[in-house]
């Protein structure tokens, strides 16, 4: 007979911070821990502001609210969402370059080989049209297309990927009452203190400017940038990354939607000292320009945005300032930072909120018990830093391969990389190889489009591209891009999508 031990598990799980990462993390808790007769207390305060500029996203949020339950139609309602494709990154690689990384594969898989390497070896022999024209989703962006992704493997739909464009306030406000439905309780204050244990540094509880304890067993830092729990109490240092991405200041700012029809897909524009954004919502458009403090002064940011909206600006722009890195650890102690108090890269592949929901996802699957096993930590912490690194590159990948005059884009051209992207671009530079890594969130179609797209074009196509003959191979080609114009031509317009299923009755 074997003794049964207590599974010892934590009980009091308190979230402290709310805004977009706060209500993420408890939504998700609201859908796996509460039921299991877990407390789960969010602590924020109506004084304090929230960055809320986060409104591009990526396909795996889909994954995400599949896991929360949510209707699709419900949830683009409520936040006047729009939908994704991919982004356009106009003047990156020089001022007049302009290419699309679209989200979903490029041609259908063959065999073993990579598709883009088929397509590299068919562009050898004739022209065969841009690979772009081999991604559905570039095809029905540039068309102003929208159509969900297929259940049907066989269908061409299947191969479509898509993600959101929100109001990234009204979304927290969606998932907040999703979480309060289902048992997480909202306590209102602003935390004044952190209580700590004095033998070991974990927290207890935290204390509240009314006086009030909120205490627990385990705690969520959604703090922000201000970090107070995984910072200011626990005394995690900050990795910089000003080095390697130098942008250290946003501007944003909400203007009226322009007459014409809404884009599916989120436009960057590479500028002087930055790079500008342009993100279409239902009830109007969110803009901002990211920019290196060093290169460009406040005043000529804010003029360089205001030049490029497309529409009437809704309010004055707001300043952001920032300093790209992450924590050395993201867990320490009983506490695990999500969101910003965990770390900050640029918004340029619209990976922040990504960031905070596989945060979540990730804790949830090795959730502790009291004993806050190292190991589990040190996994944990290990697999976040693989995941940020990865996101890290692929950002830099961007600004480094570049032809722009100006010094802001000379320094990144000119600047020392990381060796786990040079060897990334070596390997692409000689034969068009790219190697999908476990944590790497962007994948092979991804890398293809921005290392193309920056004006890396390999030497050579894999030799294994040889093994269809070439008659067939030409065939194939002209056969999918026909069926790719086909199928967009068939989708119902962006704007008539949404009108037919999901438009919001009035703007709040």
């Amino acid at each position: 007979m074997t003794n049964q031990q207590s599974n010892n598990p934590v009980q009091n799980v308190v979230i402290v911070g709310g805004g977009t990462a706060g209500w993420i993390t408890a939504a998700a808790f609201s859908r796996v821990l509460v039921p299991q007769g877990y407390n789960v207390t969010l602590i924020e305060s109506d004084a304090i502001g929230t960055v809320g500029v986060g409104e591009a996203t990526i396909p795996p949020i889909r994954d995400f609210h599949r896991m929360l339950g949510i209707n699709e139609a419900d949830f683009v309602k409520e936040t006047q969402a729009t939908f994704k494709l991919g982004i356009e990154f106009n003047g990156w690689s020089n001022p007049e370059s302009r290419y699309f990384h679209p989200f979903g594969e490029y041609g259908r898989k063959l065999d073993s080989v990579q598709f883009h390497q088929y397509w590299q070896r068919a562009s050898s022999l004739t022209d065969c049209g841009e690979l772009s024209d081999f991604s559905l989703c570039s095809v029905a962006a540039y068309q102003g297309k929208f159509a969900p992704t297929s259940q049907d493997p066989e269908s061409i739909l299947s191969g479509i990927g898509y993600a959101y464009h929100f109001d990234a306030s009204r979304y927290a406000r969606f998932l907040r009452s999703y979480s309060e439905q289902r048992g997480v309780r909202r306590v209102e204050g602003k935390v004044v203190d952190v209580l700590q244990n004095a033998n070991n540094g974990f927290i207890e509880g935290v204390q509240l400017e009314s006086s009030d304890v909120i205490k627990g067993d385990f705690f969520i830092d959604c703090t922000g940038f201000a970090a107070l729990l995984i910072s200011k109490t626990l005394n995690v240092e900050y990795e910089d990354w000003s080095d390697l991405l130098p942008a250290d200041s946003a501007v944003a700012v909400q203007c009226k939607k322009s007459s014409t029809p809404i884009r599916p897909y989120t436009q960057t524009f590479a500028q002087d000292g930055g790079w500008r954004w342009r993100i279409p919502l239902q009830h109007r458009t969110g803009n901002g320009f990211v920019y290196s403090s060093k290169f460009t002064s406040d005043e000529d940011a804010v003029s360089t945005l205001l030049a490029g909206l497309d529409g009437e600006p809704l309010s004055e722009p707001r300043k952001l300032k920032f300093r790209t890195g992450k924590r050395q650890q993201s867990w320490s102690h009983n506490c695990v930072a999500v969101g910003l108090s965990a770390g900050f890269l640029e918004p340029l592949e619209s990976t922040s909120i990504h960031l905070i929901q596989t945060a979540v996802i990730r804790l949830l699957s090795m959730f502790p018990g009291k004993e806050f096993e190292p190991a589990q930590i040190q996994e944990y912490n290990q697999q976040v830093n693989d995941e940020v690194a990865f996101i890290r590159d692929f950002i830099i990948l961007h600004y480094h391969l570049n032809d722009r005059p100006e010094p802001l884009w000379t320094y990144c051209r000119e600047m020392s990389i990381p060796d786990s992207l040079a060897q990334k671009i070596s390997l692409f530079k000689s034969r068009g190889h790219v190697v999908e890594a476990q944590y790497d969130l962007f994948k092979t179609a991804s890398w293809v489009a921005v290392m193309r797209g920056q004006g890396v074009h390999p030497s050579y196509y894999d030799p294994m591209a040889e093994s269809k003959p070439e008659k067939q191979l030409l065939g194939i080609m002209q056969e999918l891009k026909a069926a790719y114009q086909r199928a967009s031509e068939a989708m119902p317009a962006h704007d008539e999508f949404i009108a037919q299923h999901c438009q919001a009755a009035v703007p709040k």
